[in-house]
C-alpha cells in the first residue's frame, strides 16, 4: 500500500474517480423563507397575544389586522387580551437566515480533476440523487465483474 502525504494512493487513476462535496461559504448568511428554515410557526401555526389597552398593543393589533397580509382568527382572553391565531403554512413575523450551501460534484479526487468535470447542483435533493445513481453504477459494475 503506497501513500503520499499520509494518503493512500488509490488503485484507479484520478480520471476514474468522482468527488462529492457540500461547501458552505464562511460568514455568509442569506434570508430564507419560513419553509426553508424549518420554521415551526410556519409548520404548525402560532398565536400572538397583544394587550390593546397599551399604545404598543394597539399598534401591533392594527398592523396585524390591516397590513400583515396573514390569515388569522381573533380571540379574547379572560384578561381582556387579544389573541391572533395564525394558520400554518404562512410566513411568520421573524426574519430567517441560513448559510447557503453549494452542492458540488467534480471529476477526479485529491490528486486532481484531469478531465475538468464540474457540476454544481441547484438543490441537496439533486446532489443526493446524483450520488445515489453513481453508487448504483459502481455497484452494478462490481456485480458484472
Amino acid at each position: 500500500m503506497q501513500t503520499v502525504g499520509g494518503r493512500i494512493i488509490p488503485a484507479l487513476p484520478a480520471e476514474a474517480m468522482k468527488s462529492y462535496r457540500i461547501v458552505s461559504p464562511r460568514d455568509t448568511a442569506v434570508k430564507v423563507a419560513c419553509e426553508q428554515a424549518g420554521c415551526l410557526q410556519w409548520r404548525h401555526g402560532w398565536d400572538t397575544t397583544v394587550d390593546e389597552s397599551t399604545d404598543l398593543g394597539r399598534m401591533q393589533a392594527a398592523y396585524i389586522r390591516t397590513e400583515s397580509g396573514r390569515t388569522f382568527r381573533e380571540l379574547r382572553t379572560e384578561a381582556a387580551l387579544t389573541v391572533f391565531r395564525f394558520e400554518a403554512g404562512q410566513r411568520c413575523f421573524a426574519d430567517h437566515e441560513t448559510r447557503p450551501e453549494k452542492f458540488i460534484v467534480r471529476g477526479g479526487d485529491w490528486r486532481g480533476n484531469p478531465r475538468g468535470e464540474f457540476r454544481q447542483h441547484a438543490s441537496a435533493a439533486d446532489w443526493v440523487e446524483d450520488f445515489a445513481l453513481h453508487q448504483q453504477a459502481l455497484h452494478d459494475a462490481v456485480e458484472r465483474g
